[in-house]
């Protein structure tokens, strides 16, 4: 790019020391990598690629080498760039300030390059507020606790394009979502040094072919995103356009998601624009005004996180936040974001009381401008990669979620079934004899199953701070609590929606989840551990090779009940449709520990069925009681059908059963 050079040393000083930007015009003194057209943009809250101009950008200029930068910070009165090759000095680099009104500073420093580490020092124009921030746009930070921004140039050889093909090719199908969600830094820990992080590159080595084996077809990463308290676990960010470099380097974090595609695993990432934290070097009151973040704290602090919530109505914060969501689509390539706390972006009284909040201009409580940051986000990522899904952490009935833009929809493509997770644990946790008192609560997930296009989560935030393990949250003995997750497994399965399971879960963790340690691997060793990992293993592999279970999830012609009253003996029954008919399959589900003899269930025409799953099967640490062999439908008429079928229901179990086709 041909443009002028900021010549530093013959600026003049001020009277603290500081080089004065004053005086900074378009005609001599800017060296820039921002066109009008980009300023437009920004201002009109449209810039969709804001990394490429913002931030540290390494260059060479009239034959120097060295790092051009460029801030947004509109109510400074002075911005310096400080870092390793200045000695930390706030008066040896100055910035300038662009001459358009647009709030953006910029400089050229020869010398500076990859590697450099880096700060903004700000002087604010109000109550002359000064402070050392990192840089929003980043694309590698030091380690925690240490806070300096690195310039980088990510530079990285991707060998995924066949699976970028395939993701595009197979955009507008019905596909299976088996998600693994995983915290990084406690999957798995050196086996030598638990208290050592595994790497990017060694988690590489491990988590795409155990994904593989187990059946998923997507694992979600807990935000990667860099942040300064580990015990976040990522959901207070500084360092948004930055993969934590507690596990590595930028480079480290594409080879893991690399590795990742070729064992044929998408990657979602947790995307966080609902807040950010208080830490001074973040985002946080960055020029000495909330330019973020709203200046009322009824609008703009979180009571429950004690973090800043974004300004959507600012339209340079829309900027930074969509060019955010692209960045990682683009740079990493992601499969899918997961939006976090969208309820809390939706309404102004969200976890406020009476007073704490300032409604909206109708009086509603409503945040209208959040509402349409979200369908500008889902919109600009249909536009640039439709064939990346995006996922709403929301858990109110807010409409029409998952429906699109255009017709007035926030435009996700999934949404998690917190109705469905809520209601399913709080059944599971009853004692089998009062279940036939709580049917309902298993049941009344159909009534609203296709008003979105749902994702089932049994995630981490139900196996932490008391809640207990899954397998502990199970009523009765050993063997029945196992046999009680099995049943809930196969339910998850069975039921209408993408699936997500938290890590550890497939295997009956114990312990509940704690984000300083390893899972314990070393439960697998024992039968009721290893046999439940082989059980999800198999629903995985079902899900994904049975297309009832997947084709019609979000579509209420993909589910038929066949009894759903069976209060006293605490069984359900209904059937899963594809688009073809010989592919549906039956599940009957037994709520109790009583073996359920004779027990039968109406279908719609003659011939055999086969039992294809079975929650009890000893091979799953089951007690043995099964279906096996082939099961005549015979003209007993049954649940208003002209046949039925006579089955034994296993203890605390699931079947599934198909017709034989052949």
């Amino acid at each position: 790019m041909k443009t002028e050079e900021v010549n530093i040393q013959e600026q003049t000083k001020n009277d603290e020391g500081f080089a004065n930007p004053e005086g900074a015009s378009q005609e001599n003194d800017h060296l820039t990598r921002l066109t009008e057209y980009d300023i437009h943009l920004f201002k009109e809250g449209k810039h969709y690629t804001l990394h490429e101009k913002l931030g540290s950008h390494t260059m060479q200029y009239k034959g120097e080498q060295g790092t051009y930068f460029a801030l947004w910070a509109p109510n400074a009165e002075y911005v310096a760039v400080i870092g390793d090759f200045n000695g930390w000095d706030r008066g040896t680099h100055s910035m300038n300030p662009r001459w358009d009104g647009s709030g953006i500073w910029e400089c050229f420093i020869p010398g500076v390059g990859h590697g450099t580490k880096y700060k903004y020092f700000i002087k604010s124009r109000h109550n002359g507020y000064s402070v050392e921030k990192g840089d929003p746009f980043a694309r590698h930070w030091e380690t925690p606790p240490h806070t300096a921004t690195i310039v980088w140039d990510t530079h990285y050889e991707w060998n995924d394009q066949a699976w970028l093909e395939e993701r595009k090719k197979k955009a507008d199908e019905p596909q299976p979502y088996a998600v693994y969600e995983v915290h990084l830094g406690s999957w798995k820990r050196d086996p030598s040094d638990t208290k050592r992080f595994l790497t990017y590159r060694e988690l590489a080595a491990d988590l795409p072919g155990y994904l593989k084996w187990m059946g998923y077809t997507h694992v979600e990463f807990l935000p990667v995103m860099e942040h300064p308290f580990y015990g976040s676990w990522g959901y207070q960010l500084t360092g948004f356009f930055a993969p934590t470099s507690r596990y590595g380097t930028p480079e480290d974090f594409m080879y893991l998601v690399n590795a990742l595609h070729n064992e044929g695993i998408g990657v979602i990432l947790d995307w966080v624009p609902s807040h950010f934290p208080s830490d001074q070097h973040g985002l946080s009151y960055f020029d000495g005004t909330h330019l973020f973040e709203h200046e009322d704290p009824r609008q703009g602090y979180h009571p429950d996180w004690g973090s800043y919530i974004f300004n959507y109505g600012r339209n340079e914060v829309k900027s930074f936040l969509i060019s955010n969501a692209l960045f990682w689509l683009e740079q990493y390539h992601a499969d899918g974001l997961r939006v976090d706390a969208v309820a809390s972006m939706l309404y102004l009284d969200y976890s406020r009381k009476e007073g704490e909040w300032i409604p909206n201009q109708y009086g509603g409580r409503e945040n209208i401008e959040a509402i349409q940051f979200l369908r500008e986000f889902n919109a600009a990522v249909e536009s640039a990669h439709p064939d990346v899904k995006t996922v709403a952490e929301e858990s109110t009935a807010w409409p029409m979620v998952t429906r699109p833009t255009q017709i007035g929809g926030l435009g996700f493509h999934m949404k998690w079934m917190m109705g469905w997770m809520h209601d399913t644990l709080e059944y599971f946790k009853n004692d089998p004899v009062y279940r036939t008192y709580h049917q309902g609560m298993i049941t009344f997930s159909i009534m609203y199953a296709f008003t979105e296009h749902f994702m089932l989560p049994l995630s981490h935030d139900e196996v932490v701070h008391g809640k207990h393990s899954l397998i502990y949250k199970m009523p009765g003995d050993e063997w029945q609590k196992f046999a009680n997750l099995r049943a809930m497994y196969a339910y998850m399965y069975a039921h209408p929606g993408a699936k997500l399971l938290f890590m550890g879960g497939e295997f009956g963790q114990t312990h509940e989840w704690k984000h300083d340690s390893s899972l314990d691997w070393h439960l697998t060793e024992y039968a009721p551990h290893g046999s439940i990992q082989w059980m999800v293993k198999h629903l995985n592999e079902m899900y994904r090779s049975e297309p009832a279970l997947y084709e019609r999830s979000f579509e209420y012609q993909g589910f038929e009940w066949i009894d759903l009253h069976d209060y006293q003996n605490c069984v359900i029954s209904f059937v899963r449709k594809g688009y073809q008919e010989q592919n549906d399959i039956y599940v009957v589900i037994n709520f109790t520990p009583v073996v359920r003899e004779n027990y039968r269930i109406g279908v719609p025409k003659k011939g055999f069925m086969k039992e294809v799953f079975n929650s009890d099967d000893k091979q799953y640490w089951g007690s043995g009681v099964t279906n096996p062999g082939l099961r005549e439908t015979l003209p007993i008429p049954m649940h208003g059908r002209e046949r039925s079928v006579n089955l034994t229901l296993p203890p605390l179990g699931a079947v599934f059963l198909k017709y034989d086709n052949r």
